[in-house]
């Protein structure tokens, strides 16, 4: 896949985890006002939908290449992994 359609395909898949989230947990908490009168048998698949919508946006950060920086960050900024610095801060130049 080119790198544009995967950006694209990436991007398209983190809205609709984003979208299956908010529907999810919108549904979950309006389902607490009795006065809408929301069947309570589809609770569970609200709660569900919040994973899916995770999921799908796990599956769109890896396609389009989002998860490597995180990746670079998280471990840059918390372990201080070598394989993050670039060789011009290892070490001071020494004339």
């Amino acid at each position: 896949m080119k790198r544009k359609n995967a950006m694209i395909a990436g991007n398209g898949l983190m809205g609709l985890g984003l979208l299956t989230m908010i529907a999810g947990i919108g549904y979950a908490v309006l389902n607490q006002l009795p006065q809408l009168q929301l069947p309570p048998m589809l609770t569970p698949f609200a709660i569900l939908s919040i994973f899916i919508g995770a999921l799908l946006w796990l599956v769109g950060a890896r396609i389009s290449g989002r998860e490597k920086v995180a990746d670079k960050y998280y471990w840059l900024r918390h372990c201080g992994d070598q394989r993050c610095r670039r060789a011009s801060h290892q070490r001071p130049h020494s004339h």
